[in-house]
């Protein structure tokens, strides 16, 4: 069975972006003016990679990356790629987070979920499972390369635990627009779950 090339793209930038909140899965924002200019110029400059499949996270500011970057293509969206959902934290910077007697645990890893928040367990599990999807559905209709445009705390956490050569979580980061491209063999996938990363976009 043919190797699979699966590019992983953080969307553009939102005002929240800007201003360092915590945004999660249940607030829809768009792209801001800034995030969609600086997308059409890495479109320009940067050589994106040529795709069969497009896949997005259902959130707005994924589909409105897409459309930027692949204004051809229609999308097929995958709900367990949505971003994490950061509970009360939603909304808030570090800075306004700072006397928060959970925030400090939480960042250290010694506080799994955020107050009302995602599991980390969880959303490592969906993620891996929208990327199952993926796969799959790559395979069964003979396609041998997609982009998926997602959430860049997704990417990270996807990669840590999937991905070689190893890395800790915050060693994936990507900034707006960037990614990076998987070498997916789907009978190892199939009995590891790893994948390869090959290249940064």
């Amino acid at each position: 069975m043919k190797t699979l090339k699966i590019h992983l793209i953080r969307h553009g930038a939102t005002d929240a972006n800007y201003r360092g909140q915590y945004i999660g899965c249940k607030t829809d924002l768009p792209l801001c003016p800034e995030g969609v200019s600086e997308l059409q110029l890495l479109k320009e400059n940067l050589e994106y990679p040529d795709i069969e499949r497009l896949y997005t996270s259902p959130l707005l500011r994924c589909r409105q990356t897409a459309a930027v970057l692949f204004p051809h293509m229609e999308p097929t969206c995958i709900d367990d790629l949505r971003e994490y959902d950061f509970g009360s934290f939603e909304g808030k910077t570090a800075a306004e987070l700072e006397g928060d007697p959970h925030f400090i645990p939480w960042t250290s890893g010694k506080l799994s979920a955020p107050p009302g928040g995602e599991e980390n367990a969880d959303f490592i599990k969906r993620l891996c499972t929208g990327l199952n999807t993926i796969v799959m559905d790559m395979t069964e209709n003979g396609h041998h390369s997609a982009g998926v445009v997602m959430h860049g705390g997704a990417i990270m956490m996807l990669l840590g635990v999937c991905a070689v050569p190893r890395h800790k979580p915050v060693e994936w980061t990507a900034d707006n627009g960037r990614g990076y491209s998987l070498l997916v063999t789907p009978s190892l996938y199939c009995k590891t779950g790893v994948v390869e990363v090959y290249d940064i976009i």
